[in-house]
C-alpha cells in the first residue's frame, strides 16, 4: 500500500472520528441548535418550497423551452445593449417579491438560457433587494432615512456588481460572446404578446400567492391583501386557458385538475395552501405525460429542482443550527452578534455585512431582526450593511450559486456584496450615525 496517495483519506477519517468522539451531545446549546434547524427546515419547507421555490421552478423551466435563446442573448447577453440589459435586470426586484433562495431558479433559467454574467448577476441581486413592500415597511419601522438609502443602495449595488463580475470575468464573457453569436436558436416560437401573458401569469401567481400581510390594517397593500388568493386564482385559471389554446395541452386534462382545486377552495376557504397543493400536483401530472411542449416544460422545471432543492434544504438545516430562527438562538449566541455590530466601525460593518451574507432571511423577516439588534445598540452604518447585504444572500444559496456559476465566480460574487455593504454601511454611518 501506498501510504503516500492514502494520508487524505485517513486524515478525514480521523478528524471525523474526533468529531464524533467530542461530539457535544447533551449540552443545551447544542442540543437547541439541532432542533432549531430542524424548526427552521419545517418553517421553510411550510412556507417556501411550494409557494415560492415551485413556481419559480416551473418560471425557470419555461425560460428554458419557452423563451428563444436568440432573445435572451439579444436583450441580456454579452453583447447586448447595456443601458437596457442593467436597466431591466436591476429594477426587476419591483416585480419579483422573493427571497434569496427564490430567485435562484429563475437566475439559472435566464444564465443558462445565455444571458451575460453581469445582467444575470444584476438580476440575481435585485431580485430579493429590490422589493418595494420590503423598502417601505424598512422606512416605516426603521426610519425614512434608512429605507431610502436602501432603495438607492440596492439598485446602485445591482447595476455596480453586474458590471464588476462582467469586468473581471471579461475574457469568459468574450468567448461566451462569440460562441453565443453562432449558436443556433432554438427557441419555440409563436408571438410575443402570447408569451407574455404566460409569463405574466406565472409570475402572478408566484407574487400574489407570497404577497405579506402589511402592518397597518388599512391603504393599498392591506386591500392587496385582502384579495391575493383571488387574484392568484385568477392568474391561475388565465394560465390554464393559456396552456389548453396556446400549447395543445388536453382540455379534460385541465378540467380534471381545476375541479379538486376549485372544491378544495370552496370546502376550505380558510387553508388555501390545500388548493394550491392540488393545482401544483395537478399541474404537474399533465405536463409530465404530454409529449409536446408541455412535457419539455416540466422536463426542464424538474432539473432544475433536483439540482436546486436538496443544496437549499441542506443550506437551510445548517443556518438554523448555527443562527437560529427569529427570537430563537442557535450555536451563535445572538449576544455576540449584537456586541459585534455597535457603532460605526469598520469591523462592526464588515461582520454586518458578513454576517448578513450567511444569514436566511425570509421577504420581509430582515426587519424585525434588525429592530432587535438596533435596540440591543446596533449602529446606523451596520444596520444598513445588514439590510444591503443579507436578503441577497444566505448560506443555502451561495451553496446553491457555487452549483450553478462555480465557485471563483460565486466567491467573487459574495465578496464584491460584502465589500460594498460594508463600504455603504460606513459611509451611511460618517453621515448619519
Amino acid at each position: 500500500m501506498n501510504w503516500k496517495d492514502e494520508w487524505k483519506t485517513l486524515l478525514l477519517i480521523v478528524v471525523a472520528f474526533l468529531a464524533c468522539f467530542y461530539l457535544p451531545v447533551g449540552t443545551g446549546r447544542f442540543d437547541n441548535a439541532i432542533l432549531e434547524a430542524f424548526h427552521l427546515v419545517k418553517w421553510y419547507a411550510r412556507e417556501h418550497v411550494l409557494l415560492c421555490l415551485i413556481p419559480a421552478f416551473f418560471i425557470a423551466g419555461a425560460i428554458s423551452v419557452f423563451v428563444s435563446q436568440a432573445s435572451v442573448i439579444k436583450y441580456l447577453g454579452v453583447q447586448a445593449n447595456k443601458i437596457l440589459a442593467y436597466g431591466v435586470a436591476s429594477v426587476s426586484g419591483t416585480i419579483l417579491a422573493v427571497c434569496s433562495c427564490t430567485v435562484l431558479p429563475l437566475f439559472a433559467g435566464i444564465y443558462t438560457r445565455g444571458a451575460g454574467l453581469g445582467p444575470a448577476c444584476a438580476f440575481l441581486y435585485s431580485g430579493p433587494a429590490i422589493n418595494v413592500l420590503a423598502i417601505v415597511l424598512t422606512a416605516r419601522v426603521l426610519g425614512l432615512e434608512l429605507g431610502v438609502a436602501r432603495a438607492v443602495g440596492a439598485v446602485s449595488f445591482s447595476v455596480i456588481i453586474g458590471l464588476l463580475m462582467h469586468l473581471i470575468f471579461r475574457k469568459e464573457e468574450a468567448a461566451k460572446g462569440e460562441t453565443a453569436m453562432v449558436m443556433p436558436d432554438n427557441g419555440k416560437h409563436r408571438p410575443l404578446w402570447q408569451t407574455s401573458l404566460y409569463f405574466a401569469a406565472m409570475v402572478g401567481v408566484l407574487v400574489f400567492a407570497n404577497w405579506g400581510r402589511p402592518v397597518e390594517p388599512g391603504g393599498l397593500w392591506a386591500m392587496l391583501y385582502d384579495v391575493k388568493w383571488i387574484v392568484a386564482a385568477f392568474c391561475a385559471a388565465a394560465l390554464g386557458i393559456m396552456l389548453v389554446f396556446w400549447f395543445g395541452v388536453r382540455l379534460w386534462k385541465v378540467a380534471v385538475t381545476a375541479v379538486p382545486v376549485a372544491a378544495l377552495a370552496w370546502m376550505f376557504p380558510q387553508q388555501p395552501l390545500l388548493a394550491f397543493s392540488a393545482g401544483v400536483l395537478g399541474l404537474s401530472a399533465f405536463t409530465s405525460t404530454d409529449k409536446e411542449e408541455a412535457g419539455e416544460w416540466f422536463a426542464s422545471s424538474w432539473d432544475f429542482a433536483k439540482k436546486i432543492l436538496p443544496l437549499l434544504l441542506f443550506g437551510v438545516l445548517v443556518a438554523g443550527a448555527l443562527l437560529g430562527r427569529v427570537g430563537h438562538e442557535g450555536l451563535i449566541p445572538s449576544a455576540w452578534v449584537a456586541s459585534a455590530v455597535g457603532g460605526n466601525s469598520l469591523g462592526a460593518n464588515f461582520f454586518a455585512s458578513l454576517a448578513g451574507a450567511f444569514m436566511y432571511f425570509a421577504t420581509l423577516t430582515e426587519i424585525p431582526i434588525l429592530q432587535g439588534l438596533i435596540g440591543s445598540g446596533m449602529g446606523k452604518g451596520p444596520a444598513l450593511a445588514l439590510l444591503l447585504a443579507g436578503p441577497a444572500l444566505s448560506l443555502p444559496s451561495i451553496l446553491v450559486l457555487r452549483n450553478i456559476m462555480g465557485t471563483k465566480k460565486t466567491v467573487v460574487f459574495v465578496t464584491l456584496v460584502v465589500v460594498l455593504s460594508t463600504i455603504a454601511g460606513m459611509l451611511y454611518g460618517a453621515f448619519f450615525g
